[in-house]
């Protein structure tokens, strides 16, 4: 059995996604595909490096530095994580392809997709892997469930998907300098949830991405129709509708002042209906079959710690075999999400200081 690959990251910012993504990698897994190594963390200051070891890494001693060039250039790093606010992601990623790391971004990739654009082709330009790290769609249930939609043809012909991620976010009481109040850094529902609710609406209505007999691009991109409400400029409440040439439709909604209900996603289809179950739409943990005839079968998906570490396990994988990006999560998937919300800002009016009029 050939030796599980060895994959030595630097974590780059030490806010809230970090702390999750370092302690999934930390888990003691039978199942893990790749060994995870958290080498260096790279922080805005060594005093917060150091707090974020000790709260989160006990036991470990990472290399930490009060610098993010400093983690760029450490050449005990293999890939860089990269955990800042959307609007950090472009010039962080450049950074780090500059100094020719591996990359693993949050998501939203970007601001916007002309940003998206610069990214990738940089890393087209340096050789070196990126991916946006989509982490819901590395889910083993995303995999049974697209399985279940579109090869058994559980509920026949699908024609709708609807997705809903939703909670309070409390904007109106935070300051302007705050990622979700401030447009400069991508404040809103949109880059924040409706990507999930966005995400889940196309993987209910199109094939599963990756290895055959999977597709191997995205599908061309549907027309959308969006509507957006504002609050100081920044989006609270986002609604998307996609269109498809063949009549299919998926209805993305978020919203910052109410929570979605646990039935987050529902797809239906000629002979049926699924329903997709979670804490939120980031993390499913079940879903049920339900057919015309009365027929209901539910499947469950445990999920230990978060679940970072099943993309975490593909990105390993990928570099290890001398892959640029993921067929999971393609470069030209994560251009075409971005351009679908760049679209959606434009018909809802959320708009960014990047953005070219």
């Amino acid at each position: 059995m050939a030796e599980k690959p060895t994959l030595r990251w630097g974590i780059l910012a030490t806010g809230m996604i970090s702390s999750w993504f370092v302690a999934d990698l930390s888990l003691d897994r039978q199942d893990a595909q790749a060994n995870h190594v958290i080498q260096a963390i790279g922080s805005s200051s060594l005093e917060k490096g150091k707090a974020f070891v000790a709260e989160h890494l006990p036991g470990k001693s990472p290399t930490v530095y009060g610098s993010y060039e400093e983690l760029y250039a450490d050449p005990e790093v293999d890939i860089i994580y990269i955990g800042t606010p959307h609007s950090f992601h472009k010039q962080n990623c450049l950074d780090a392809i500059r100094h020719g790391k591996n990359v693993l971004c949050e998501k939203a990739f970007a601001l916007t997709a002309p940003e998206a654009c610069e990214v990738l082709d940089a890393a087209r330009e340096k050789g070196v892997f990126i991916m946006e790290a989509m982490w819901t769609r590395f889910f083993p249930i995303v995999r049974a469930l697209q399985q279940k939609l579109h090869e058994e043809k559980a509920i026949g012909a699908v024609h709708r998907a609807f997705c809903d991620f939703s909670f309070d976010m409390k904007i109106p009481s935070l300051g302007p300098a705050s990622r979700l109040k401030n447009p400069a850094l991508g404040a809103g529902t949109l880059l924040d949830i409706g990507i999930y609710s966005l995400t889940w609406t196309i993987l209910g209505l199109e094939p599963p991405l990756g290895p055959a007999p999977a597709r191997a691009a995205p599908e061309k991109t549907p027309k959308v129709v969006a509507a957006q409400s504002l609050d100081d400029g920044v989006d609270v409440a986002t609604t998307i509708v996609l269109l498809y040439e063949d009549g299919r439709q998926g209805i993305a909604t978020a919203h910052a002042t109410v929570k979605s209900q646990r039935d987050f996603a529902r797809i239906e289809g000629s002979e049926g209906t699924v329903i997709v179950e979670g804490d939120a739409a980031a993390v499913p943990s079940s879903f049920i079959v339900k057919k015309l005839d009365g027929e209901e079968k539910r499947y469950d998906f445990p999920r230990p710690g978060r679940g970072f570490y099943w993309e975490a396990d593909a990105v390993a994988l990928d570099i290890a075999a001398g892959r640029k990006e993921n067929a999971i999560m393609p470069w030209a998937e994560t251009l075409r999400v971005m351009e679908i919300m760049d679209e959606t800002r434009r018909q809802g009016g959320a708009r960014f200081p990047v953005d070219k009029d």
